[in-house]
């Protein structure tokens, strides 16, 4: 079969990428299959890990938790998700995910469109408000 006509990806197929913040299982980009869309990674955030406030400028996206639990951030209002839990993110809103539980959390990112345009990501996380809004919670790195 031509890549070209790739539907199914495998968990030996997929993408591994060790990131700054996760172990990242990419299914579903323009290296594993012909997306015209959408992009798709599993994220495996270990405990006391995040992924510190950033936004992406051109991508709309969804966190949709797996197994253990997030603290997830949009803008200034916060949540802990649970299993089966998600949070939609808008293009350009601020937004960081933080693991301050003992237990890792998998969750699956899923963002669009998958050829926006540059900057992919933005890191805001050494401006304010971001840089203090955590204040008083448990630290994550």
């Amino acid at each position: 079969m031509s890549f070209d006509q790739r539907r199914f990806v495998t968990a030996a197929e997929k993408v591994d990428f060790v990131s700054p913040w996760t172990l990242e299982e990419w299914f579903c980009r323009a290296d594993v299959v012909p997306n015209q869309e959408l992009l798709m990674v599993r994220a495996n955030m270990e405990p006391g890990r995040s992924h510190p406030f950033h936004t992406h400028p051109t991508r709309e996206e969804i966190i949709y938790i797996l197994s253990g639990r997030a603290e997830q951030w949009v803008e200034k209002q916060h949540c802990i998700l649970g299993p089966g839990e998600m949070a939609l993110i808008r293009k350009g809103e601020v937004h960081g995910l933080y693991n301050p539980f003992r237990e890792r959390v998998v969750f699956l990112a899923i963002l669009s469109p998958a050829s926006a345009a540059e900057p992919a990501i933005v890191d805001v996380s050494k401006q304010e408000p971001w840089a203090s809004i955590r204040r008083g919670f448990p630290p994550c790195t």
